[in-house]
């Protein structure tokens, strides 16, 4: 079946009824807001661990509309150009280029769209620096990532994963212009926590990333192996994330945090990694429970990053 044939008829026709504010809410769903709230997750606490204290609020707002925009331009291109895929994948059958709610040349110019004026905006209103980092995240997860890497290796989600470490850098330049081994250490949080924050979600809808091709780590390897790979990268961003401490951006209460929140995701990894190897499989699997606490946990994280400034 092609990615044409799993289309509703009406799609096929060009007679799906597309009222206005379905339309509105299709246009939203291409920038894909779940995952940009995480994006600002990691972008406003960062922005108060710069200004050792309270940033400027106007500064706060135009950093996060800019990234939103930005984000949100990446993340429509992203699915115009796996349109074939998101048609032929259940997870992704009704996103709005595969139901014709919008036209693949609409999402193409509302990409491209965001793209332009997420970098004007960023440059204008905040700095320069920051816009030239808002444009390679959103190259890099478009060029790189999309086009280059996720059909072709397991490790597409390694390297892609730089797109959404990027929204540190980003925070942190808007308040002084410059990047600091403080940027860089959360940078390195964000890169080790995305492959054992996707992994888990991967293994649950492989099936799906097997039907269209697309190689994710869970497809081509055993749980085992999967489950292998989680705990070393786990265990590699609990480490990096302690570094802020001894390099002296912090005082006690983020490492405090980090350590009891890093602890905890440990534990869920070694025991994701024990089920896999007990041979479990579906919902007696629960690889669920990390993907849901890794979300928990990088807001934990990024709060104690906010809040440190106030208790030194």
């Amino acid at each position: 079946m092609t990615a044409v044939e799993s289309r509703p008829a009406g799609v096929l026709e060009g007679t799906v009824h597309r009222p206005f504010g379905a339309r509105v809410m299709a246009f939203v769903a291409l920038t894909k807001p779940r995952i940009i709230e995480l994006l600002l997750i990691t972008t406003i606490p960062v922005m108060f661990l710069a200004a050792q204290g309270v940033p400027d609020l106007t500064l706060v707002l135009a950093t996060c509309a800019g990234g939103f925009l930005s984000a949100g331009g990446a993340n429509a291109l992203n699915m115009y150009l796996d349109r074939d895929i998101d048609a032929l994948m259940h997870r992704t059958e009704r996103r709005p280029l595969v139901t014709g709610m919008v036209s693949p040349r609409e999402g193409l110019v509302f990409g491209l769209t965001l793209a332009v004026g997420s970098t004007l905006w960023f440059g204008l209103l905040v700095n320069w620096l920051s816009a030239a980092l808002s444009l390679g995240a959103l190259l890099f997860y478009v060029v790189v990532y999309t086009m280059l890497l996720k059909r072709r290796t397991s490790q597409n989600i390694v390297w892609g994963g730089i797109a959404g470490c990027m929204p540190v850098l980003i925070g942190w330049s808007a308040v002084t212009n410059d990047v600091s081994w403080a940027a860089v250490v959360l940078f390195g949080v964000i890169f080790f926590w995305t492959p054992p924050h996707y992994w888990p979600l991967s293994m649950k809808v492989k099936d799906d990333y097997a039907r269209v091709g697309v190689p994710m780590l869970p497809v081509i390897a055993t749980n085992t192996v999967v489950a292998k790979q989680i705990v070393l990268y786990s265990w590699v961003m609990v480490g990096v994330s302690l570094l802020l401490w001894p390099l002296g951006y912090v005082g006690w209460f983020y490492p405090l945090v980090a350590v009891v929140a890093g602890g905890w995701w440990l534990w869920e990894a070694h025991a994701l990694q024990s089920r896999a190897k007990a041979g479990l499989t579906g919902a007696r699997l629960k690889e669920m429970r990390l993907f849901h606490w890794s979300i928990t946990y990088v807001s934990l994280l990024f709060v104690a990053v906010a809040v440190d400034p106030f208790l030194r």
